[in-house]
């Protein structure tokens, strides 16, 4: 069993002992480290010039959100209209809640990063690097495949917004056409007039909103996939430990050796539940808000897509489709991969146990015995990551699906 837990990393990296920096220039962290450099969120390296930054798109994003909330005081509100101003509304609030708390507990996840390093450079041997840079690139290609995401996302925004100017200039017809604005926003000036600056200020929100969900969310994921590697080096430390050559060879050098294992195994498995706790304590807040306005964003933006697939307007159906369409698939896509990573950890938790019940521990010294029963009894308590009252599983997203469907009826049933 121990030969086929290290013969995958043996094979995927050349084994050669060094060090793993993971703040600003760890090739893991490189993708996630220019996303938030460039919406000034970058924890290491904090200036004038980025709190300028920081309030110059913050202001650009609270004002877009504003603005959009605006027509419920200028216009008169009927259940269609405010649930029409409601759905891209909650979805930049979103935007503002994940880029203005995550400045807040920035100094947190700056610390949480400073711990994390010092856990990498306590690494034993060449396995457990091979472990932890397997983690890194599946957090890296994670990062990556967001960020393609999120840039093909804003396209298609920007694409519907010009479409019907392209095509115009491709087959040029007499009758002039007025330029939409993709959501419902009051300006109070002549939004004619001046559409492409409110469309400028719009997209500029959207795409510093985008970077920070992206960029945010890939590195609160390649964090805690830096936690699955701790317990994944955890199991590996209690294998390399109770392996049969120590065993059978009962002699006061391997008893010591095998004491020594299970203890630094038991500290690296502390450790990642100390900082996978530590991680959702610092944003929780955030986490919270963004569990609301997320089922808010899904359900009215269902209603949304129902209200324009009614109309009898096929082409505008297409167009108008596109924004209430991208909002619910990101915002359910978003939920589904925070729930995912939380249970990983969780999953990886149980994988110890796993590794625990499986190694042949009846047969160690008695004295041994009793450690490896000391850990077998950690998992009458069940490890997991929440938020408050809510564990962080799939099985809480499924309830987040189900209850913004569920909103989404009743809304839907009252029309």
């Amino acid at each position: 069993m121990y030969s086929r837990l290290l013969f995958p990393y043996q094979m995927r990296i050349r084994l050669c002992k060094r060090m793993i920096y993971l703040k600003t220039h760890d090739q893991y962290f490189s993708l996630n480290r220019i996303l938030l450099l460039a919406i000034g969120l970058w924890p290491y390296q904090q200036s004038n010039f980025t709190r300028l930054q920081f309030i110059f798109l913050s202001t650009i994003l609270t004002s877009s959100f504003i603005f959009q909330c605006t027509p419920l005081i200028s216009q008169k509100c009927t259940p269609d209209f405010v649930a029409k101003v409601l759905s891209s509304a909650s979805f930049f609030a979103l935007f503002v809640v994940k880029y203005n708390m995550f400045c807040i507990n920035m100094e947190a996840v700056k610390d949480l990063l400073e711990q994390l390093q010092l856990i990498c450079n306590e690494l034993k041997d060449n396995n457990e690097f091979a472990i932890i840079n397997e983690y890194g690139c599946s957090a890296k290609r994670v990062t990556a495949a967001l960020t393609i995401c999120g840039i093909c996302s804003v396209f298609a925004i920007i694409a519907a917004q010009f479409s019907s100017k392209i095509f115009d200039f491709i087959l040029p017809i007499n009758v002039s056409q007025i330029h939409r604005i993709p959501i419902t926003v009051e300006y109070f000036v002549d939004q004619e007039k001046y559409s492409y600056w409110i469309l400028l200020h719009i997209n500029v929100a959207f795409c510093v909103g985008a970077t920070a969900m992206v960029g945010i969310g890939t590195t609160l994921i390649a964090y805690l996939q830096y936690t699955c590697g701790m317990f994944k080096i955890a199991s590996y430390r209690i294998e390399h430990a109770m392996n049969n050559n120590m065993l059978r060879n009962n002699n006061l050098k391997n008893k010591f050796l095998i004491f020594e294992g299970l203890i630094f195994a038991v500290d690296m498995h502390r450790h990642a539940m100390k900082l996978s706790k530590h991680l959702l304590s610092s944003i929780e807040p955030m986490m919270f808000c963004l569990i609301i306005f997320g089922v808010a964003s899904v359900s009215l933006n269902l209603y949304r897509i129902f209200q324009i697939t009614s109309l009898d307007d096929t082409s505008l159906n297409v167009k108008e489709l596109i924004m209430p369409s991208l909002c619910a698939g990101i915002t359910i896509l978003y939920m589904f991969l925070s729930n995912y990573i939380g249970q990983h950890v969780t999953d990886h938790n149980h994988d110890i146990f796993v590794t625990v019940y499986n190694i042949r521990w009846y047969v160690a010294p008695l004295h041994i015995q009793r450690m490896v029963l000391f850990l077998l009894q950690r998992k009458s308590k069940e490890f997991i990551l929440n938020v408050g009252l809510f564990v962080v599983s799939i099985e809480f997203f499924a309830t987040l699906v189900k209850t913004s469907v569920s909103y989404f009826t009743v809304i839907y049933s009252t029309q």
